[in-house]
């Protein structure tokens, strides 16, 4: 028997979930999975989902709160929810959750996701125009396709999740929109806009950036 045998450890699922980081019976069975009671393909027939995620941050935060204060750069994420929301929703998101200056929605398939977020820079930039905040806020969006487990606060977890949050959050710039390789994939067909590869960073994954320029011009 090793040391971490003897480790004091949380074993009520029922209070794992108090600290909500999953539900009840998601704590159960992974418990039941890590006991070798539940299978691992049952798990995934329980949880695992096709999803496109996308994933929003706001421009800014870090900068605008520390020159402007709190308050400004909660008017600034309110911009966005504003006017981020209701696109969300007339795209068919079937899942929208908002974390401080972050965004997550769930859609069914890719394209939906690529034209609520195409919309959403349109409409942030009409709105930015208008020069109600010192610094405008834009809107950072990374998209994955794949299978997720609907499991946590965002109802998405896995790898796709993870790709969609390192691009949204992380890599793309104020008003553009990444792509995982997934995504990318299941959008072939989309001639309206580009699709441009980006190389050249410390990323373990490819990831593709949505230009204005139609595929194939």
């Amino acid at each position: 028997m090793s040391d971490s045998d003897d480790l004091p450890r949380l074993e009520d699922p029922h209070a794992l979930a108090d600290f909500q980081g999953w539900s009840e019976q998601v704590y159960r069975d992974l418990l039941d999975v890590d006991r070798g009671a539940l299978a691992r393909p049952d798990f995934d027939a329980r949880y695992l989902a096709t999803r496109a995620v996308l994933v929003l941050d706001v421009t800014g935060f870090t900068v605008t709160t520390i020159h402007g204060g709190a308050i400004g750069s909660f008017l600034r994420i309110l911009d966005v929810h504003r006017v981020g929301f209701p696109v969300l929703q007339e795209h068919g998101a079937r899942f929208i959750r908002a974390f401080a200056d972050d965004v997550t929605a769930l859609f069914d398939a890719p394209g939906p996701a690529l034209d609520a977020a195409l919309e959403l820079h349109r409409r942030m930039a009409l709105l930015n125009e208008a020069g109600r905040r010192a610094a405008p806020p834009f809107c950072c969006i990374g998209i994955g396709y794949g299978d997720v487990y609907e499991i946590g606060p965002n109802h998405a977890m896995g790898d796709e999740m993870n790709r969609a949050s390192v691009l949204g959050e992380d890599v793309a710039r104020g008003g553009e929109t990444l792509l995982t390789e997934g995504a990318r994939v299941a959008l072939a067909e989309r001639s309206d806009v580009g699709f441009e590869l980006q190389a050249g960073d410390d990323l373990v994954f490819p990831y593709f950036r949505v230009s204005s320029d139609p595929v194939g011009s």
